[in-house]
């Protein structure tokens, strides 16, 4: 009897563990379709200069185009656009070289212009941590 209990418990155990295969979830929802207006694809060259120019039905943009680095890497200029859900479009201007992806837009944070007013009680650790500093340089204390 026992060991009927144990393996009823384990085979429940089994059914509500989760799996180690990641499932796929197909939504039933139906998709509203979207049509293309323009998609046009300019293939590299001999020179390695290539181009996009793709607009949806729904308000989305893509545009680049590019041309082979110095170091054999791609090269890309271009602009994307979507229509946000205040009816507004977000535009992203972008450039692509050695130097990175470097992306230009409203939508994206600026960080405060430097230099920028240290808060006081930033000031206060600061002045703090230096006395304490003194203070064991005078006892002989090494704080490393």
């Amino acid at each position: 009897m026992m060991m009927g209990a144990v393996m009823v418990g384990l085979a429940a155990a089994q059914e509500s563990a989760p799996s180690a295969t990641p499932q796929l979830r197909v939504s039933t929802q139906e998709q509203p379709v979207v049509g293309i207006l323009r998609n046009l694809q300019h293939s590299p060259d001999a020179d390695g200069t290539h181009s996009s120019d793709f607009e949806a039905e729904n308000g989305i943009k893509f545009q680049f185009s590019g041309s082979q680095g110095a170091e054999g890497g791609a090269n890309m200029v271009g602009v994307y656009s979507y229509p946000l859900e205040d009816g507004s479009i977000a535009e992203v201007t972008f450039k692509a070289d050695e130097n990175g992806y470097q992306p230009q837009s409203d939508l994206l944070p600026v960080a405060p212009a430097f230099p920028h007013p240290i808060p006081q009680f930033v000031l206060d650790q600061i002045a703090f941590a230096e006395a304490e500093r003194e203070r064991l340089a005078r006892e002989g204390v090494r704080n490393d």
